[in-house]
Formats: C-alpha cells, structure tokens, sequence
C-alpha cells in the first residue's frame, strides 16, 4: 500500500531504535529481518543470542545485521533493577519483585527505552494487550500533560475526497470504553499529534456527537462540549470544533449548513468518538462498507511509544508498526 510504503520511506530519514522482545516468535523474527534488509529502523530482539539466533537459522533467516541483547546478562540489568525497584517502590514492589519483572522482556525492554538504549517498542504478538500496557504505565508512564493511553487507526482510502490525501484518522477505537470530557480532549489531543507524526498533515478535528453546535442535548453532548472547551483551553492553536455529527464533520456543504464559519466542519481529517463503543462501531464500518485501509490500532499517551499487536497479526503487520512506532519516536523528540 502506498501509505504504508510512505511511512517507511518517513521513519528511514530518521533511524530509530525500535525493542522487539517476543523473539520466540517467528512472525517478529521475519518481521525483524525485513527492517533490517529495507534499512528504515534499528531493531533489537531480546534473548539469548544463540538461541534467537538458531531460531532465525531455523526459518532460513540470516541474523546479521539484527541487533540481539540478553537480558540475563546485560550490563545495565542491575541498574534495571535497582531504578525500577526505586520507581514503585511507593507501590510496595520490593527487590525480589525488581528482579522479576526485569526477567519479563516487556519491562526489561521498557527499561532500555527509559535509559535511552532505544527509542520505542512493538509487542503484543504472543502477550496480551493488557501485559504490554502494564509494562509501559510502570516504566515508561504518560505523556507530560496526557491523563490517559488511548489508539487511533488511519483510515485510508486514495480516491476519497473526505479528509486529507486519502486519509482520516479516528479515535479511540480500542482502549477506554467511557472517557470523561477531560479524557476526551487528552485523547484529542494525542491523536492530533498522531495524525500529524504518521500522516504529514496539520489536523482538524471534529468531536463527533449526535448533536451539532447544540441542536440535540444530554450528557453525552455536555460531555464533548466540555472537551471541545478543555482542549481549546489547552491547544488554542489547533484546529478543534464540537459537537459535531459526523455528516458536518466531512461534507462541507452539511458543515457550511449546520456549522457556518468553523475551521473544522466540512473538512475534518481527525475524528474524535464519544466513546469506545462508538469508535468501534465507526472505524468497522468505514473499513468494511468504503473498502478501506485500517492502518492501527496504534497506541498514543505514553511518554514513549510503545505500540501493541494483534495476537492474530501477521510478519508484514509487525515491520508496519514498527515503521509507526519510529515515526512516533521521532515527532516526540521535535
């Protein structure tokens, strides 16, 4: 796909350091070997060098070129555990539980981003989404100013004439099932830097309601106008309007009609849902109904990246996140 094809060409510009840990996996190891042969990012799998590297032997992989590190014997690992015993210790988390986590390569790997010996994370390949999470509050935590972790997809669709070059991005579609308006404009705010980081455009977002600028009411209305006021307390410069139903979000003569003046009706690039049940819903709908690309979910709030896989992904599903992942690293640093 050409937007997939983009974010690589993105990520080869500026050369991150992307922690793959799941390296008993066979997706993640072609994965890995991919990066390495296409040259847009700098992988490191975590595991005994000689099996990883059997492994990959195994398949009729080369591991040249692919950075390994063992957890059990890295320099670093008793500062790991010593710094991360200091961070929870307020959570009780003695010595001995230090040690475990640090024998868990999600949190080992979470500690190498913390200290700056790489740049983000993909997993969820073999481990659940709540275990990857887990790892990345307790080590890596929120962004300055973020309350909450939430997802995002880009949904691209090349001949569309609705959002920007092809491209929406719709959030968030996979993680909190209820936000509060203060959460809502967090998560707002995460996916306008999202869609800036992945997609190269300056986002206008739409807070979708089933209400526009007032012509329905409820709490769920009260509750997207006190983000639509939160984020504008916290953003003035960005391009944000609500309530918005979804049709004066994206056809500008509805936007003109139902919201005259505004920036962001009839010309959206980001959609923020109400809700999980509504993003769900949406971003399903515009994949299978307009036959487009569902680029995600990826992961954004952390004040790192760390991205998580479908269990059911496929090798070509990894190298992309990883791509997403190094992008985010980069649009961080700026």
């Amino acid at each position: 796909m050409e937007f997939t094809r983009r974010l690589r060409e993105s990520a080869a510009r500026i050369q991150r350091t992307i922690v793959l840990p799941e390296s008993g996996d066979e997706r993640t190891l072609r994965a890995a070997a991919t990066v390495r042969d296409e040259g847009f990012a700098k992988v490191v799998l975590l595991g005994d060098p000689a099996e990883v590297s059997a492994r990959f032997a195994s398949f009729g992989l080369d591991p040249d070129g692919v950075g390994i590190v063992d957890p059990a014997v890295h320099p670093d690992r008793e500062a790991f555990i010593e710094a991360f015993q200091k961070k929870r210790a307020h959570k009780g988390l003695t010595r001995d539980g230090a040690e475990t986590a640090m024998n868990d390569p999600l949190f080992f790997g979470c500690m190498m981003i913390e200290n700056g010996l790489a740049d983000g994370m993909v997993a969820g390949a073999v481990n659940a989404t709540a275990d990857v999470l887990r790892a990345g509050f307790q080590v890596i935590g929120t962004a300055p100013g973020c309350s909450i972790v939430s997802s995002c997809f880009v949904m691209v669709k090349p001949e569309w004439t609705y959002g920007e070059n092809g491209m929406i991005t719709v959030a968030d579609c996979a993680v909190n099932p209820d936000p509060d308006g203060a959460q809502l404009a967090d998560i707002a705010a995460a996916t306008a830097e999202t869609a800036r980081a992945l997609c190269g455009y300056e986002p206008r977002v739409a807070m979708l309601s089933y209400s526009t600028k007032g012509s329905g009411s409820g709490p769920q209305v009260e509750k997207v106008e006190e983000a639509v006021r939160i984020l504008k307390e916290k953003a003035p410069a960005l391009a944000v309007d609500g309530p918005l139903q979804a049709d004066a979000a994206l056809v500008p003569q509805i936007g003109e009609r139902k919201a005259p003046g505004s920036a962001v009706a009839g010309k959206a690039n980001v959609l923020v849902f109400p809700s999980l049940e509504a993003g769900n819903i949406g971003y399903k709908l515009i994949q299978r109904l307009a036959d487009a690309e569902a680029v995600g979910p990826v992961m954004q709030g952390m004040a790192k990246p760390i991205n998580d896989l479908s269990r059911g992904c496929c090798a070509e599903d990894i190298v992309n996140v990883v791509a997403i992942t190094a992008l985010q690293c980069g649009k961080a640093d700026q």
